[in-house]
């Protein structure tokens, strides 16, 4: 049967968007600097930082925010070396450092660039929003002169800049007109859109972004690219990103699982499949599992059990209908059918496998298909019905380990 049949496709039905006109999108991966900013995680070691930098490369990530050098000597010493690391394994990754918008900060990611040789895009950072600005005692004149300021200095320093402005999604239209238009006008040639408190909503990012389009970069008659950078406070990073594409933005930031400030940024792992559904990255994820795993083990942040895609419930299932359906579609011969009957995410693309498990919840074909899988006679009547019977007084999965240990003879030999 035609598999597209198979499968009738609201998401791609009638008047919904077609993501796939946004095909070329890029992400620029904020694990080695935002990410880090999270109170529960650990830095890691450059030897860990490299080796993520280079699945994100793998992964097809276009960029990475390499760090804060103006953060101090560590932060000095690991942006140069992951700049070393992208131009001696001549990898396919663009650097950007984070930066205050003052020359204190831009100056060390000048000297990272003169040291190594590696173009950096400094990413010039300010808060826009008028309680933020009420907090600071920051005058609208003052913010504009920083801006100028800092962004004249790196370009003149040949530094490509991202201009970024805090909390945009809780700052006032005019304001950013303003703030933006200076960064532009003084050689911003990208500039970035940050839900820095998780604020926004999916209709409020498509409202800024088109806002932001219309009125501040096609009048600036600049070839000025735009980015979206959002923070999960609601549970929304991931939707918002997707409403930020869909309005038209360049590239879209996120983190490995989704770590830093607070509950976090938009998650990358989940980005990088949802862009692969959607027909808009190209890249093989097979090594998405390797990523999100090395993240977790560097910064030490557990994976939930649920996780999508990656955490260990992802792809099992111990319930007798499920499996069943699982089961069917295998015995056709068709890996396609049993990776999506039930299942939204087809686990092969990424690295992984349905798994069929025994619990109270599961039917004889569960047991039969574990016996078969690891090695057991599925015909063994006596064996099925022990294990069977085991599962129903059971009051969670078993492991496999346990049910190994049922397979074993009994000890009186009965």
């Amino acid at each position: 049967m035609d598999e597209k049949s198979l499968i009738h496709d609201w998401n791609r039905s009638g008047s919904a968007f077609d993501f796939t006109s946004r095909k070329g999108v890029e992400l620029n991966d904020e694990t080695l600097r935002d990410g880090l900013q999270s109170p529960s995680v650990t830095d890691p070691s450059i030897e860990d930082k490299v080796r993520i930098l280079r699945l994100m490369a793998e992964l097809g990530i276009a960029a990475a925010d390499i760090g804060l050098p103006g953060a101090g000597p560590r932060a000095v010493r690991d942006v140069e070396a992951l700049a070393r690391a992208i131009a001696e394994e001549r990898l396919p990754i663009e650097p950007n450092c984070a930066a205050r918008t003052v020359r204190a900060d831009v100056q060390p990611i000048v000297d990272a660039v003169q040291k190594t040789g590696v173009s950096i895009e400094a990413a010039t950072f300010i808060g826009s929003s008028p309680i933020r600005q009420y907090a600071e005692d920051w005058t609208l004149d003052r913010m504009l002169r920083a801006t100028e300021d800092a962004v004249s200095f790196a370009v003149s320093e040949g530094l490509p800049v991202m201009y970024v402005t805090e909390d945009t999604t809780r700052a006032a239209p005019e304001t950013l007109k303003k703030l933006y238009g200076t960064a532009i006008s003084h050689g911003a040639r990208r500039i970035c859109l940050a839900d820095t408190v998780g604020h926004a909503t999916p209709d409020g990012v498509r409202a800024l972004v088109r806002f932001v389009r219309e009125e501040i970069v096609d009048p600036s008659g600049e070839a000025v690219k735009v980015d979206w950078h959002g923070h999960r406070d609601r549970g929304l990073g991931l939707a918002n990103c997707l409403a930020a594409v869909e309005a038209g933005v360049d590239r879209v930031h996120g983190t490995g699982l989704g770590v830093g400030e607070r509950c976090g940024n938009a998650e990358m792992d989940l980005l990088l499949v949802n862009f692969k559904l959607l027909d808009i990255h190209d890249a093989d994820l097979s090594r998405l599992d390797e990523y999100v795993r090395l993240v977790a083990e560097a910064c030490r942040v557990p994976l939930a059990y649920n996780w999508p895609v990656f955490g260990e419930d992802a792809f099992r299932t111990g319930t007798g209908v499920h499996a069943a359906a699982i089961i069917k579609a295998r015995q056709k011969g068709d890996d396609w059918l049993a990776d999506r009957i039930y299942s939204g995410v087809p686990a092969g693309i990424f690295g992984m496998r349905q798994k069929i498990e025994i619990s109270p919840m599961s039917g004889v074909s569960n047991v039969r298909h574990w016996l078969g899988d690891h090695g057991y006679d599925p015909a063994d009547e006596a064996l099925v019905e022990r294990v069977f019977a085991a599962a129903k007084t059971a009051d969670r999965t078993f492991s496999d380990d346990e049910v190994h240990a049922l397979c074993r003879p009994p000890a009186d030999g009965s």
